[in-house]
């Protein structure tokens, strides 16, 4: 006869642990932001909002592209370039908060100062970090024990769908917008950058 083993019950001490790791992931969320921000603030001082002509579906192939690098150093271990992923994973936050820009009808075509393109920028990562929080509080934090590789994987998924939605020209049956997956797309790119900086700190 076989044994019935009982599910393991929820302590209070679980309860408290997942609340820590919940307002860790907000500080380090934001350090990621952080660093970020001063990388988009710093080019676009430099080349000023040149990207302003790309369309969409181009700053996708340029996440694709980023994506495509992370992954192919995942699986060969080494790298001829020297530089890291890190770089690639801010700048992939950085292409699509580009993207959310770009989808926004009301400043198509429009001249945006710096100071515009940077309020929209904490603008957009504000909506994007209350969606990961409010995602990270029903699924307790699992993130935490997945691969940085299954990141890699879900962020070139979410390249394909949106390539997909771009050719139904949004007339989809039951997925979500273009918008979501970018923002997705953001905080997997923080889970990648929080993991990868506890791997480098032990």
């Amino acid at each position: 006869m076989l044994a019935i083993i009982p599910p393991r019950l929820f302590l209070r001490s679980d309860k408290l642990k997942i609340n820590q790791l919940i307002n860790q992931t907000s500080i380090q969320y934001q350090q990621v932001i952080a660093q970020c921000r001063a990388i988009f603030e710093k080019k676009n001082h430099d080349y000023g909002p040149s990207w302003r002509i790309m369309r969409v579906s181009s700053i996708t192939d340029q996440i694709f592209i980023k994506a495509t690098r992370i992954r192919t150093l995942e699986e060969k271990g080494v790298q001829k370039i020297d530089e890291g992923v890190e770089p690639e994973w801010m700048g992939i936050i950085n292409y699509c908060i580009m993207a959310l820009i770009q989808l926004d009808e009301s400043r198509k075509d429009k001249d945006l100062s710096e100071s515009d393109l940077l309020t929209q920028y904490d603008s957009l990562v504000q909506t994007t970090h209350d969606l990961m929080e409010q995602k990270n509080h029903d699924y307790g934090e699992i993130w935490r024990s997945m691969l940085v590789s299954t990141f890699t994987d879900m962020l070139l998924m979410r390249v394909n769908r949106i390539h997909q939605i771009i050719e139904l020209e949004g007339n989809t049956l039951a997925s979500e917008g273009i918008e979501s997956n970018f923002m997705d797309m953001i905080n997997y790119s923080v889970f990648a950058l929080i993991r990868l900086n506890e791997k480098n700190k032990k």
